[in-house]
């Protein structure tokens, strides 16, 4: 009689659903000539911002999730004419972020349940989230986003412009390596309790070469070699002891990454920490610092803000159907005239500090 092997393998795995790879997604929906020519030129304004040569402001503005693929477009149609009308001082990129991490348990975003109802079909996740990148940049909008983990930059990097590793996956060595790779900035955020020596660390990693296991675009496991990615850059969120956009905080930021070695420049966040976690105070953080640019304060090179169509958030309940238009379901968010609000302003206030760009 032989004996049955003991259930040692797999023990909490329910299943398996494979995915297509990213190959043949991107295939299905393909990057246009003109459309990769349009993502190049943006990264390269993007990386002469950061560098110092051209003395432009970016200013990351949208969603703080994508959950309806409609209000996203809509939110990029009203947004690609007011860039349009201040891109001789401000670069406008479109927060586009599908993904979103947990401090404990809640939706994961669009790619993980796009119909957000624990159900977590990918595969539709990730067609959708390419469709709308796609509808963006054919907007003549760059596209931002936090890459979560090292698996979906495969099937929509070559549409982002700007990348962001959030506050909690900073100081992990995975994301670090995956930094390392991506063909864009990225921008690492202080740590939740508002360490800037976390990032930091996170920029120096994200510099060198690695080696680490990933797959390639044809969804095989593979060993992925990096060059190092030079573009990795400090986003000031705040922290639990609070808001660190104060010229203190700054001239604090600037000291650690000269001690570095690094560039002193940084994109402010005027959301989470920096606010309060109160989307309507968003402003405040954002007059302070596009005056502290304006009054000559060059290590500032970007600014971030939470914005919708509508202001507030409202609660994913049992009945998507119901969910009102334009509302966010995860933070707070400021309405979209707000928005232009803000961007005209700081559009004015910038007047004698920007060399226009035709």
């Amino acid at each position: 009689m032989s004996e049955q092997p003991l259930p040692i393998q797999d023990v909490n795995i329910l299943g398996t659903t494979p995915l297509t790879s990213p190959a043949d997604l991107n295939r299905e929906l393909p990057l246009t000539a003109p459309l990769a020519q349009s993502v190049f030129e943006s990264r390269e304004t993007v990386k002469n911002i950061l560098s110092g040569n051209d003395r432009r402001v970016i200013a990351i503005v949208g969603p703080c999730s994508i959950h309806h693929p409609q209000s996203a477009i809509e939110y990029a149609e009203r947004l690609a004419p007011l860039a349009a009308e201040v891109r001789d001082r401000i670069v406008v990129v479109m927060r586009v972020y599908f993904e979103k991490p947990r401090t404990t348990v809640g939706w994961k975003g669009l790619i993980n349940d796009p119909h957000l109802n624990g159900t977590f079909d990918m595969a539709t996740g990730l067609r959708l989230a390419r469709e709308i990148l796609l509808a963006v940049n054919e907007l003549g909008l760059p596209a931002a986003t936090e890459m979560l983990e090292p698996i979906t930059p495969q099937y929509i990097a070559d549409l982002i412009t700007l990348a962001s590793i959030g506050a909690r996956t900073t100081e992990s060595p995975t994301h670090r390596q995956m930094a390392s790779g991506l063909s864009m900035p990225v921008g690492f955020k202080n740590s939740t309790e508002g360490s800037l020596e976390v990032a930091i660390n996170a920029m120096q990693a994200a510099r060198a070469s690695h080696t680490f296991l990933g797959i390639d675009s044809d969804g095989k496991t593979c060993m992925v070699n990096t060059r190092g990615n030079d573009m990795g850059h400090l986003i000031l969120r705040g922290g639990r002891s609070g808001p660190n956009y104060d010229a203190a905080s700054l001239a604090t930021a600037s000291q650690l990454l000269h001690e570095a070695n690094l560039p002193s420049r940084f994109v402010v966040d005027c959301s989470h920490a920096n606010s309060n976690k109160a989307y309507d105070k968003q402003s405040i953080a954002w007059n302070d610092v596009i005056a502290q640019r304006a009054a000559g304060n060059d290590t500032i090179v970007g600014l971030m803000l939470e914005s919708n169509l509508k202001a507030g958030k409202q609660s994913l309940g049992s009945n998507p159907d119901e969910l009102e238009h334009g509302v966010s379901i995860t933070d707070g968010c400021i309405d979209f005239e707000q928005t232009a609000e803000l961007l005209q302003s700081a559009y004015a206030a910038l007047a004698d500090t920007t060399c226009a760009v035709g």
